[in-house]
């Protein structure tokens, strides 16, 4: 009986792990970018995945909430990105991979800044490991 609950147990972890992380090609369509411009409203520098929220401002002067995704911390900071790298306020334009269910989700491909900065997220030919 204590080697069923030990399997039971373990069986639980890992499952609930690899349910929270998901793959690149499930989620997003590989073949075609979105470009939005919006106001930063967070940035979240943490695993599993890099977390941006901007609002777009639409031409009839509605808004849009947006969530994108980028790689891990890990990943990040190989390319130049860091903790304070995207400050709430600023003025973005985000370039990604739309998400398969037409919602308001992407997966960055780079974040352009007013000030002509730039940071990669997801690089177009990064290998399999980096685009989950």
């Amino acid at each position: 009986m204590k080697n069923i609950s030990k399997a039971a147990l373990l069986l639980l972890l890992f499952s609930s792990q690899s349910q929270a992380h998901h793959s690149f090609a499930v989620h997003f369509v590989p073949e075609g970018l979105v470009e939005i411009t919006g106001t930063v409203d967070s940035f979240r520098f943490s695993n599993p995945h890099g977390v941006l929220t901007f609002t777009q401002t639409l031409p009839d002067g509605s808004t849009a909430q947006w969530r994108a995704e980028t790689n891990s911390p890990n990943v990040l900071r190989r390319r130049g990105w860091s903790r304070d790298s995207i400050k709430s306020g600023e003025q973005v334009t985000v370039t990604g991979y739309p998400a398969r269910d037409g919602t308001s989700y992407m997966r960055i491909e780079k974040v352009a800044f007013a000030d002509g900065r730039e940071l990669v997220g997801q690089a177009r030919s990064a290998p399999a490991s980096e685009k989950d």
